[in-house]
């Protein structure tokens, strides 16, 4: 297993404490909580990739996106995860919402890199910007529900980036 080095560490918890701003914000906090919560297992993609399906008519959009995202998930959550030796940041207190804590490494970030692979996958047919923007909300919700450091969303979004470039590739 590969650690990260101490440089990576203290730039996660400088990130970590500038970003207290946002957090104990009731409307910041459900909105984050709750994109958190709804991409575990990537139930919010597949949703949308069924939604997209239904409005395009075409069913194999949703098939194709679940393969993509399957296929994220096993790569990232089994050899890629397995890889490193990341724990998770400690949460001193009580969240503020109810969330899955995760057991495997922290790094990457599995939400960061299905929400790429979705943004990339939903941007073929419309709107391009909406489906990274909302990639974004729930790559970084992780950081500001301490699921996650910064660096393990940012090495999330890189590998999201790269397999959702090869699933377009290949379903074009």
């Amino acid at each position: 297993m590969t650690e990260l080095p101490e440089a990576v560490d203290r730039l996660d918890d400088a990130i970590d404490e500038w970003w207290n701003r946002f957090r104990g914000r009731p409307v910041i906090d459900r909105m984050y909580y709750t994109a958190s919560e709804a991409a575990d297992f990537s139930v919010v993609w597949h949703a949308l990739g069924v939604v997209q399906a239904i409005i395009e008519d075409d069913p194999m959009i949703a098939v194709r996106l679940s393969a993509a995202l399957g296929i994220e998930s096993a790569l990232v959550n089994g050899p890629i995860k397995s890889m490193f030796k990341r724990s998770r940041p400690v949460q001193e207190a009580d969240r503020p919402h109810n969330l899955r804590q995760p057991k495997t490494s922290s790094f990457p970030s599995g939400h960061a890199s299905a929400a790429m692979v979705a943004a990339a996958l939903l941007s073929r047919h419309t709107g391009g910007a909406a489906w990274y923007g909302a990639a974004a909300v729930v790559a970084t919700s992780r950081i500001h529900v301490r699921i996650h450091h910064a660096s393990d969303v940012a090495g999330g979004l890189v590998v999201g980036a790269a397999l959702g470039a090869v699933a377009r590739r290949m379903l074009d």
